[in-house]
């Protein structure tokens, strides 16, 4: 059954000049409009490429081509840009959460600790990461042309992590730029939010979204790319982990009818994630509004409002402790089960458990 798909990251531009992600050339040239600022806080909603953009621009800002950090444009032939792209480079410093770090599997032999079974590693950036960075903006460049910081998603700072950063941002040594990304700045402190310049990045057109992601092996990516929202990286992201239009179609009236089967396998996280998602199409439906995230047509009918506002409570309340240690299987059957009661009589015709139908029941 389908897993969790491990992230992957495109790093800086191609040696022929291809970006990373393609909608990221616009926000790319407007950086040029900041490239004296030393603290930049790079927003915009999830799924836009906030990493990929962040190490592009550092490689830009870094790259020894002429004119490079003005432009904004990296060469992507230089020995930096080099140095960048295989993430070798002495002053480029990418301060991550460890979670993070394993989702991208950024660990080595070091990080052993991280990829034990038991392990949990945090998803915050703690205060101690965050004390080494500072130590190392202190040292001397490596390559004379200033430093780097990446903090993402500077979301995971913790308090103390975020009030340890605000010298640093407000007089960073030497040259050095801050890079944070952020898909809610307003998680952020106030205090770290005024230190840095703004740069929003947005989701590409959906014509332009579709077009990458048929190149990236997506035949059908319309109705993967409306449950992620309009963002391409978060449908790929779906389509790894064995997400296909045929299963998302018929998703919605399983669970109405209480058949787990197809998220089996799955993690809490990801299976929270889109049951909610249903329940908001749900509830969009009932009151006579357009769907988001599942098609009109794949949609069961005849909601009861009122089952409809327990189980999201139910979905709310394990999406807040879903680093719990549950038993993942019973949490989700669980959860099914808890949506039969929305939908009490799901239209005919729907597969059930073993290979039954509504139409044999008795």
């Amino acid at each position: 059954m389908a897993k969790e798909a491990t992230q992957t990251v495109q790093i800086g531009v191609a040696a022929d000049g291809r970006l990373p992600l393609p909608w990221l050339g616009e926000t790319l040239a407007a950086s040029a409009a900041l490239a004296g600022a030393h603290a930049l806080l790079i927003h915009g909603p999830a799924g836009a490429g906030h990493l990929e953009f962040s190490l592009l621009l550092a490689q830009a800002t870094l790259c020894e081509a002429p004119g490079a950090a003005r432009s904004g444009q990296p060469c992507g032939r230089c020995a930096s840009c080099h140095l960048v792209a295989t993430r070798v480079h002495p002053d480029l410093l990418l301060v991550l959460p460890d979670a993070l770090r394993v989702q991208l599997g950024w660990v080595d032999d070091e990080d052993s600790k991280l990829t034990k079974a038991d392990a949990k590693p945090s998803r915050d950036i703690r205060v101690e990461q965050v004390r080494q960075a500072i130590a190392w903006s202190q040292q001397t460049s490596g390559r004379g042309r200033g430093k780097v910081m990446v903090l993402h998603p500077a979301d995971a700072l913790n308090g103390p992590a975020a009030n340890a950063l605000l010298k640093t941002l407000e007089e960073p040594p030497g040259a050095m730029r801050l890079l944070l990304t952020s898909a809610d700045p307003e998680r952020l402190l106030p205090t770290v939010r005024s230190r840095c310049q703004r740069l929003p990045l947005g989701l590409p057109p959906p014509a332009q979204a579709e077009a990458w992601l048929r190149e990236q092996g997506l035949a059908e990516p319309a109705a993967l790319l409306a449950l992620a929202g309009g963002s391409p990286l978060e449908a790929l992201a779906w389509a790894r982990e064995g997400m296909g239009p045929a299963l998302l179609a018929e998703l919605p009236r399983r669970v109405a009818a209480g058949d787990a089967s197809p998220l089996a396998g799955r993690g809490i996280p990801r299976v929270v994630e889109l049951l909610l998602k249903l329940a908001h199409d749900a509830q969009v439906l009932a009151a006579g509004g357009a769907p988001r995230f599942f098609a009109a047509q794949h949609l069961p009918a005849g909601a009861d409002p009122a089952a409809l506002r327990v189980w999201q409570q139910a979905l709310l309340r394990a999406a807040r402790h879903d680093e719990h240690p549950w038993n993942a299987g019973l949490l989700i059957e669980s959860l099914v089960t808890q949506a039969t009661a929305v939908w009490p009589r799901p239209a005919a015709g729907v597969p059930l458990r073993g290979g039954a139908s509504l139409n044999s029941r008795a």
